[in-house]
């Protein structure tokens, strides 16, 4: 089984929403730290959030108060609601595991999926 299978993306309107959801291996979904980036076209990829085992979460703040991250233990499943989306939320987003020391989450990949794109029109 991949590590991380991403799904949900597609093209909205701008102001929709959608939800992205990361189906993870039993493995990769142990790990304390789990979080999606997003790379736009021509730009490096960013951390969007991240959620950790102990139910603590963070946001960047580009997307703070529009996107809600969650996970459903019993389905290994991350997911990514995404809410007054705009044009600059086009990306291609991707689910990972991240690095941690101890309780801190750091948004550097250990396994990461290839991503489901999200395309908002004006």
């Amino acid at each position: 089984q991949a590590p991380l299978v991403e799904s949900g993306g597609r093209s909205v309107e701008g102001g929709g929403s959608l939800r992205l959801s990361c189906v993870a291996s039993a493995n990769t979904y142990s790990s304390y730290c789990l979080g999606w980036f997003r790379q736009r076209p021509g730009e490096e990829r960013e951390g969007v959030a991240f959620i950790d085992s102990d139910g603590y979460w963070n946001y960047a703040d580009s997307v703070k108060g529009r996107f809600t991250i969650s996970k459903d233990d019993a389905k290994r499943t991350l997911y990514l609601q995404m809410n007054s989306v705009n044009v600059q939320d086009t990306a291609l987003y991707t689910c990972a595991s991240l690095r941690s020391i101890g309780s801190s989450c750091f948004y550097e990949a250990i396994d990461a999926g290839r991503g489901t794109q999200v395309t908002v029109s004006s």
